[in-house]
């Protein structure tokens, strides 16, 4: 997915797909009249071909709406209505990656997600906000709250806590029986302050250094990723670091808060930047982030060199393993993993467009069964848990919980975390009985080296 418009738009053409810088300076961006205005056009787009329609609930809100209005067609929706379009997009950007024929450099200039990106932030900017979700998206803060209180906050947001799920129900609008986040009182940064050593018998030893980010979620909710991975790599010979300046704003790129997603941006960079001229290269813990990192930061700061360097430095997890293995070959040791593995290939993952790296990771374990799952979860951050979009989520999620049902396999694992506990959720609701493990990939491949 190539970044800049370096050709002129045309249709027929087979040119790579591109998306245009995001104009967030500009205060034109913010003009919401004229944000409708562009909806309308994309959307009428969108209208007249259809090939969108099963991947979430965007398009078939959208379609519906206009069938269903006066004329049959977008002139007699009222521009309210796309409130509810909005609604139901997690900017996941499959339809703009996988689904579109009129991406550029087709005229028509198609981009959903980063429409309905304009669209939050010309909203925020009218005063238009979502308090619960501006607070739940303050990961560092909520973490760093929650750490030594770890035991009492996972005890308070547990689901089996009726009274005061049913309370933060009421108040906070998350929905009770969603799965919540846990805590720990040891994050990754303080179980890795100690590095783990290089094998100097690793086939990468001597060759390669790496600097994890450990994402927010992986710092604060799911250390065990962040062991695993510098525990893979170390056995690979590289010399491996973890370091965690702050949120990439992936939440507040989700609610339309871009100055704030530009200050993480710039900070991060800024942060990372002695450790790429040293070498290093950059490793991401969660799709997400990764994606944040390589494609979305450079198009919001296409002029900071130091963003520039750390997009060209970053890979995921998954990725850099693959690219060992290929490079170097891998340590021996590991061990098949019996009863098979299910690999959801989470959206994030896909928008990289880098392949299917966490299964071809897990292909790399002997005689070990590899199933993929190459569709949209339902999570996506808060959507999940939030009431109101909550029975959406679960909607859009039923038929890949229906495809991991049918594997059968004993591990469940996922490029994003959030969406691998959705799925073993909905799994739980859908079979009632055992339930497969889950996990993040490299933890597999870490226990498969016996790590």
């Amino acid at each position: 997915m190539d970044e800049s418009p370096k050709t002129a738009a045309r249709e027929g053409s087979l040119d790579a797909p591109f998306r245009h810088p995001i104009a967030w300076r500009d205060e034109a961006y913010y003009d919401l009249a004229a944000v409708e205005k562009e909806m309308e056009r994309q959307f009428d787009v969108c209208h007249t071909c259809r090939r969108c329609f099963n991947l979430c609930d965007s398009f078939p809100r959208l379609f519906d709406m206009i069938d269903e209005a006066p004329t049959g067609e977008l002139d007699s929706v009222p521009k309210a209505e796309y409130a509810k379009v909005d609604e139901a997009c997690t900017l996941c950007d499959m339809c703009f990656l996988t689904k579109c024929p009129y991406v550029p450099p087709h005229e028509f200039d198609i981009d959903i997600p980063h429409l309905i990106l304009r669209y939050r932030a010309a909203k925020r900017r009218a005063g238009e906000k979502d308090f619960i979700r501006d607070q739940l998206g303050q990961t560092d803060r909520n973490g760093k709250l929650a750490k030594p209180v770890a035991g009492l906050a996972n005890w308070a947001t547990a689901r089996k806590n009726t009274p005061l799920r049913k309370l933060l129900d009421a108040i906070a609008e998350i929905d009770a029986e969603a799965e919540l986040p846990k805590y720990h009182s040891k994050t990754a940064t303080d179980r890795l302050a100690v590095p783990v050593p290089p094998n100097p018998q690793g086939p990468a030893f001597g060759l390669r250094k790496a600097v994890l980010y450990a994402t927010c979620f992986v710092d604060y909710n799911q250390p065990d990723t962040a062991v695993a991975a510098a525990r893979v790599l170390a056995l690979q010979g590289v010399e491996t670091r973890l370091i965690y300046p702050e949120c990439c704003g992936m939440p507040q790129l989700e609610s339309g808060d871009l100055k704030d997603v530009a200050g993480r941006a710039e900070r991060i960079a800024k942060a990372f930047e002695p450790w790429i001229a040293d070498g290093y290269d950059v490793v991401a813990l969660t799709a997400s982030c990764g994606l944040m990192m390589k494609f979305e930061w450079p198009l919001m700061l296409p002029e900071n060199h130091a963003v520039g360097r750390l997009a060209a430095a970053t890979r995921d997890i998954s990725e850099y393993v693959v690219d060992i293995a290929r490079t170097e070959g891998l340590a021996p040791g590991l061990s098949p993993v019996p009863g098979g593995v299910s690999v959801h290939h989470a959206c994030h993952a896909r928008a990289q467009n880098m392949g299917q790296k966490s299964a071809d990771m897990l292909r790399l374990i002997p005689d070990t069964k590899v199933d993929v799952i190459e569709r949209c979860s339902g999570h996506g951050g808060t959507f999940g848990i939030m009431k109101a979009t909550r029975p959406a989520a679960l909607k859009v999620g039923k038929p890949t919980t229906k495809q991991v049902a049918q594997k059968a396999n004993a591990e469940l694992c996922s490029d994003c975390p959030l969406a691998c506990k959705h799925l073993g959720q909905m799994l739980e609701a859908e079979t009632g009985g055992a339930q497969p493990r889950q996990s993040h990939p490299i933890e597999i491949l870490a226990r498969a080296y016996a790590l």
